[in-house]
């Protein structure tokens, strides 16, 4: 059976006006097939299947917003006049969240490119920086000291980031970062569909991290489990430090 990337379906069914427009449907979770959720752009799948788009009950163009929504209420913190800088942006679903709750601007940062929901890219409340690689992320790089930092980064250990966003921020600010033990622990350790169920190995992964933040004279303040969209994916853990 004749397989084609979902993207270009979407595009050829006349679901979306374009590839890039489909990728935006897929990333912001609208696309469906059955009762599942499609992530990944360039899944493939068979012409005839069923696809159905739909508006999310979901209040954020991504999942990513309950998920940070969730972590912000926990912790407590005020992002009302914040500027902050988000690093992982992807579809926006951090940066959707936190313009919402009334952040002043934010600086989107992201490996990626055309990933960032339409809506946000015409935002004048986002500059976005698109292909950046935020392991090298300098003072110059945004020009001034910001309030908040995200972090939501795959494929990379957290470690590789952190170093980079103490210079920006100032003094009394906060750094609110989405550790993700798959990422973090050595690849023959993550299990079948690349999930890590052990517990041992997860409490290691946090306390390595925390560890890690206090050698770099980040000040450790709590954590809380982040919420899962599907049951089956990995556990994930929100970290809130200090300057």
């Amino acid at each position: 059976m004749v397989k084609e990337r979902i993207d270009i379906m979407l595009a050829k069914k006349g679901l979306a006006p374009s590839r890039e427009k489909a990728k935006v449907l897929v990333m912001a979770g609208e696309v469906y097939i059955g009762n599942e959720r499609v992530h990944k752009p360039d899944i493939k799948v068979p012409f005839d299947v069923e696809i159905e788009i739909k508006k999310d009950s979901i209040p954020y163009v991504g999942y990513g917003g309950v998920k940070l929504a969730h972590a912000v209420n926990a912790f407590n913190v005020d992002l009302c006049g914040k500027v902050i800088i988000d690093i992982g942006s992807s579809t926006g679903g951090f940066v959707d969240f936190m313009l919402k709750s009334g952040a002043l601007y934010i600086y989107a940062i992201d490996t990626g490119t055309h990933q960032l929901h339409e809506s946000l890219r015409k935002d004048k409340r986002v500059i976005l920086k698109e292909h950046f690689n935020a392991r090298y992320l300098v003072f110059e790089d945004v020009g001034e000291k910001v309030d908040l930092v995200t972090i939501d980064v795959s494929f990379i250990s957290l470690k590789k980031i952190l170093p980079a966003t103490i210079p920006l921020l100032k003094p009394g600010g906060h750094i609110i970062s989405l550790v993700k033990p798959q990422f973090e622990v050595g690849r023959f350790e993550v299990g079948r569909g690349g999930i890590v169920k052990d517990k041992g190995k997860i409490e290691g992964v946090l306390e390595d991290i925390k560890s890690f933040g206090k050698t770099l004279g980040l000040k450790y303040m709590d954590f809380v489990e982040s919420p899962r969209e599907k049951t089956k994916k990995n556990r994930e853990y929100f970290m809130l430090w200090g300057l």
